[in-house]
């Protein structure tokens, strides 16, 4: 993500108004790991500009998401997660003990790379896979293996 100069651009060019907050949330956008929760932005566009409430932030990734410049993902039993990866085919690897998300490209094609069986009439133009499992941290941690969630890995939050 842009930094401010290039931020107004992209939200001009998304027909977006330019606001402060909005520019604060691309600039921690651009400052964040991959996967993020609305209140990890929150926090670091706050830093950027003061007083910022969690449902203006809420409201602003909403807009840039309808904009095409986030994408949205909600693994289970996770607050939804965004990226700003967008506009290509790719899916996700989520691991059960600690909820530390990844990116995977899809090893099909072009998008959608699978359909299903029967469409029922749908004009099918993306498929969302998540993959289930445990990262190598929680695979050696065995104290995670009956619990959900249980530490961090690489320094993100842990989902409880």
């Amino acid at each position: 993500m842009p930094e401010q100069a290039d931020g107004v651009s992209v939200l001009r060019a998304h027909q977006l108004r330019v606001t402060a907050p909005r520019l604060a949330v691309l600039g921690a956008l651009s400052e964040l790991p991959a996967h993020v929760t609305v209140d990890q932005v929150a926090k670091r566009a706050r830093g950027r500009i003061g007083a910022l409430s969690t449902q203006a932030v809420y409201d602003i990734m909403g807009a840039l998401h309808q904009a095409g410049l986030v994408r949205r993902i909600a693994p289970a039993g996770s607050p939804a997660l965004f990226e700003t990866r967008v506009g290509d085919n790719h899916h996700h690897l989520v691991c059960r003990g600690c909820g530390e998300t990844v990116d995977v490209d899809c090893a099909i094609g072009e998008a959608p790379c699978l359909a299903p069986a029967a469409a029922a009439g749908f004009r099918i133009d993306e498929t969302e896979i998540t993959f289930w499992g445990r990262c190598p941290a929680c695979a050696n941690d065995r104290s995670t293996a009956g619990s959900s969630r249980a530490h961090s890995a690489s320094g993100k939050d842990a989902r409880v």
